[in-house]
């Protein structure tokens, strides 16, 4: 699914250590360990649970029927696309946007990810775990949201590295932070690791979802570490309940 040129994510890349990160960014190792949480642990109310069940893709999406657009303008979803057809949305609470996902691979080096089985792979994130490196794509769900520009800047929406984003596809929903930035006029693309959560291909080059992934970006809702999937599933499960009424 991915389609952006070496060009193109060359000076994303640039846009993102430059303008992201800042002077304060700690340099990357990708051989330090990162702190995860596996990715079968769940930490919010089991979906069997009948007194408690876990917020639904059917209730999320029933809250996002209606879009308030708050970008100046609308976003491609790929590179080679003429036409931009998805605003950003805005509630009191959230932000949301209804578009494909292409894969990000950036980040760590790994197995999964890395120069041979992503040609775009860039050793960098625009946000960076609590020791200082890259985010890990293949073992962290997280979502790239567009660089800052003209259409819309995220920062502005009280969303920034951290901020927890509910993720439906189908009749799934995943809690992940946003972890990267990509291109100003591209919109939709989440890591190796949400996209297996969805039950998407996650292969960098050939996987991705065309169509029907929809991302709310809940306000002011940053966690820290952001390597931890644990509180990201926490936090979202509580955010997405007094999303839909439920908290």
């Amino acid at each position: 699914m991915r389609t952006r040129t070496f060009a193109l994510t060359t000076v994303t890349s640039a846009v993102c250590g430059a303008a992201l990160l800042g002077p304060a960014a700690l340099p990357a190792t990708a051989g330090v360990p990162v702190p995860d949480t596996p990715p079968d642990t769940r930490v919010g109310p089991a979906p069997g649970d009948v007194e408690d069940p876990a917020v639904s893709a059917e209730e999320l999406l029933a809250e996002v029927r209606s879009c308030r657009q708050i970008s100046r303008g609308r976003y491609r979803t790929d590179a080679n696309r003429s036409k931009a057809t998805v605003p950003v949305c805005g509630t009191t609470d959230a932000v949301f946007w209804k578009a494909d996902m292409d894969i990000d691979c950036d980040g760590r080096k790994t197995k999964a990810c890395n120069t041979k089985s992503d040609p775009y792979f860039q050793p960098q994130t625009a946000f960076q775990t609590s020791r200082g490196t890259p985010l890990d794509s293949a073992r962290l769900p997280f979502v790239v949201v567009p660089a800052p520009g003209r259409i819309w800047d995220y920062r502005k929406s009280g969303l920034t590295g951290g901020s927890v984003v509910a993720v439906i596809h189908k009749d799934q929903v995943r809690y992940a932070v946003i972890g990267d930035t990509g291109p100003a006029g591209i919109i939709g693309e989440g890591s190796y690791a949400l996209a297996q959560e969805l039950s998407i291909d996650p292969h960098p080059t050939t996987g991705g979802a065309a169509s029907g992934v929809t991302y709310i970006a809940f306000k002011d809702s940053r966690i820290s570490p952001i390597e931890s999937r644990a509180k990201a599933e926490r936090r979202g499960e509580a955010l997405a309940r007094a999303f839909v009424g439920r908290g």
